[in-house]
């Protein structure tokens, strides 16, 4: 028993074997990385039309409801036609009368031409029946120009929808004076489908892509126009992809960015005009890049990003490495590691440098070499 007690003992004291940890490492390589650009805009109508008042007169009806669709010829306001119906019929007498003395006018000419023949008439007499005949027809020409201009002015008298697309609320209501001269506005019209999105760029995002397009780094996503993906103000994300039209050529003075112009389709009508959104701009494809899983880097007193490797004799060594953007949950690491090298990925933060470690390499999904399908934002700022 004794015996038994003293092994006992001894069994306690014994020292435990150290245990080796477990990591779950990655092998550096370079891979195809499709990039976004995340902008902040504003969506605007595809059409813009404001509706206003070509002649003076009362407004006797308005023949639309404020907030509907209207297509382009719709009657929206009638204004009183009755003064410009009497100037047209005064117009057209007018023209009535100078048709008159036209053929009076020439007539007399034929008689003169005759006369002056036969030494009838002065020479002086038939110049000025040639004259007088050139007077009526330019009577005959200026009076039909103005009953063109009273027809027209008629015409203006119902005011009618210039595009389609929604109305808003009328600034004037029955019996209400508009004036022509001061082109009184009567109402707006934006066409909802499609619908432009203005989007903001940084004059140095766009240096940094013209830059990376020309050294090779990146190639462009398809020979098309870029495609572009809205978030909406409560996070969602809109339905319908749409095309980048333009890029703007003038940097703005104040807020140093330059204007893009996306255009989405809006068959439900759920973009308005004026609604905040972000949008997430195809550049391309970044070629030959280091990606690193986020948990891999972190940061040590100074503020640099480090990553931990597997070294010579699964030893642990911290590596300060220099990281882009943030993409897909991937670090894009621009200086600091080489091909080929073990990356620890989890883990990292329990490990001390010398640390000797059993590596076991992560599941190939872990770092695809293809992008996932829906690219995410490389907006975010670098890490130093």
């Amino acid at each position: 028993m004794a015996a038994l007690a003293l092994a006992g003992c001894g069994a306690e004291k014994a020292p435990r074997a150290a245990t080796v940890p477990q990591v779950t490492t990655v092998t550096v390589e370079r891979t195809a990385v499709p990039l976004a650009l995340e902008l902040p805009g504003r969506t605007a109508p595809f059409l813009l039309a404001e509706v206003r008042a070509r002649v003076d007169g009362i407004v006797q009806d308005r023949r639309f409801t404020e907030g509907s669709d209207v297509r382009k010829g719709d009657p929206l306001y009638v204004i009183d036609p009755a003064p410009y119906r009497a100037a047209l019929s005064s117009a057209q007498a007018a023209l009535q009368r100078a048709k008159a003395n036209l053929v009076s006018s020439t007539s007399q000419l034929e008689r003169y031409k005759v006369l002056v023949g036969g030494n009838a008439v002065s020479k002086q007499a038939y110049d000025n029946a040639e004259a007088a005949q050139l007077q009526a027809a330019a009577d005959v020409a200026a009076a039909e120009a103005a009953v063109t201009t009273a027809r027209i002015n008629l015409g203006y008298t119902s005011v009618t929808a210039p595009i389609s697309g929604r109305s808003s609320v009328s600034q004037v209501t029955q019996g209400a004076y508009v004036q022509g001269g001061s082109a009184t506005l009567l109402t707006t019209i934006q066409q909802l489908d499609p619908m432009y999105v203005d989007l903001q760029q940084s004059s140095a995002e766009g240096l940094a892509l013209r830059r990376d397009i020309a050294n090779g780094s990146l190639k462009l996503a398809g020979a098309g126009k870029a495609q572009v993906r809205l978030k909406l103000e409560d996070g969602s994300t809109y339905a319908h992809a749409g095309v980048l039209e333009f890029s703007g050529v003038t940097v703005d003075r104040d807020t140093g960015s330059v204007t893009l112009r996306a255009r989405f389709p809006n068959p439900e009508k759920l973009l308005l005009p004026g609604m905040f959104v972000r949008a997430s701009v195809d550049q391309g494809v970044r070629q030959g890049v280091v990606r690193v899983p986020a948990p891999a880097v972190t940061r040590n007193p100074q503020g640099e990003a480090t990553v931990m490797l597997v070294g010579a004799g699964n030893k642990t060594e911290v590596r300060t490495v220099e990281t882009g953007a943030l993409v897909d949950g991937h670090w894009l690491v621009e200086h600091g590691l080489k091909e080929g090298e073990r990356l620890i990925v989890s883990g990292v933060q329990k490990l001390r440098p010398g640390t000797i470690v059993e590596a076991r390499a992560a599941a190939p999904r872990k770092l695809a070499t293809a992008p996932a399908p829906d690219p995410v934002s490389a907006a975010a700022p670098a890490a130093r």
